[in-house]
């Protein structure tokens, strides 16, 4: 049996990975804070309820059960292209610094395995050379690492969604592989709920006239479509909050043209969209990256309006 740690654990999909995998583990501690995460871990995984260590900068490791595999999805919102990206620098205090933490665990407890999954935006230009730093820390404490940014769509998830892994083995032998992207056999169809929707999950009808309306004053402007929860044709947007300006969102529909021209060939150019296979991005609400996701329309409901 494999004793495990999870840090930054919401609600621990890394033990829920465990258990689809039929993998046997103790989960001898986890560290949260969000009480709302808290709640959801709890509802999942009572057994280990009395086992959150709380804020990973006040724990004692000394005091901490040893295991064997620790993981750190590190807070990523300071690196995320949909942030402010104020980066991680150690001592810098902003969120994603706290994944400098987790060097205190790892030197103290000395697991046989780390595991970290954070946004792609951490090997970007930007910030790659903090994540080189990072993985030399790992090095000196005498792991042998093994990175690679994984796309959701290549492994059997209908989501546009790049993260990047990085496994680090105690072991200067030690040899792994990521596995082998597969072929996609699923659309976002396929993954929705059957079914009524209860009607407190869709956008009030005087938000969506709302956008409509500033919509059209921004056209009288000459600003184009800022905002738009239709496209005219019964297509809806994910609702945006950004001042972006950007047409090259992303459609979910099988098949079909728009002004002539194909989905595929009108829509594919940044790679991010993926139309006739229903292949959606992560959606966004606010600054990085300004693309949105659009679904195909099936109610009457929202058909009228």
């Amino acid at each position: 049996m494999i004793r495990v740690f999870t840090s930054f654990s919401g609600y621990d999909s890394q033990c829920l990975a465990l258990n689809r995998l039929g993998i046997e583990y103790d989960l001898v501690g986890w560290s949260e804070i969000d009480k709302y995460a808290i709640i959801a871990h709890n509802a999942l995984f009572p057994q280990f309820a009395d086992r959150n260590f709380g804020d990973i900068s006040k724990i004692d490791w000394n005091a901490v059960p040893d295991f064997d595999l620790f993981t750190y999805s590190s807070p990523c919102q300071d690196f995320s292209i949909a942030g402010m990206q104020r980066g991680g620098e150690k001592g810098s205090n902003t969120r994603s610094s706290l994944l400098w933490e987790c060097e205190k665990a790892i030197s103290i407890k000395r697991p046989k395995y780390c595991l970290m999954e954070n946004v792609s935006a951490l090997v970007s230009a930007k910030f790659i050379k903090l994540f080189n730093r990072w993985q030399l820390v790992l090095e000196k404490l005498g792991y042998k690492n093994f990175a690679a940014v994984l796309n959701a769509k290549d492994y059997g998830i209908p989501q546009n969604r790049e993260r990047i892994f990085l496994v680090s083995i105690l072991d200067e032998n030690a040899q792994y592989e990521f596995p082998k992207p597969k072929p996609l056999n699923i659309k976002l169809k396929d993954v929705l709920e059957k079914g009524e929707i209860p009607e407190k999950y869709y956008v009030p009808i005087g938000t969506l006239n709302y956008f409509i309306r500033n919509n059209e004053l921004q056209k009288e402007k000459g600003n184009g479509f800022r905002f738009s929860p239709t496209n005219g044709e019964g297509i809806a947007k994910t609702i945006n909050t950004c001042p972006t300006n950007r047409m090259d969102d992303n459609f979910i529909k099988q098949a079909g043209t728009l002004a002539g021209e194909t989905w595929d060939k009108r829509y594919n150019h940044n790679k991010r969209v993926f139309s006739p296979d229903g292949i959606c991005p992560a959606q966004t609400t606010c600054a990085g990256g300004g693309v949105q996701t659009k679904i195909l329309e099936t109610s009457e409901r929202k058909k009228n309006n």
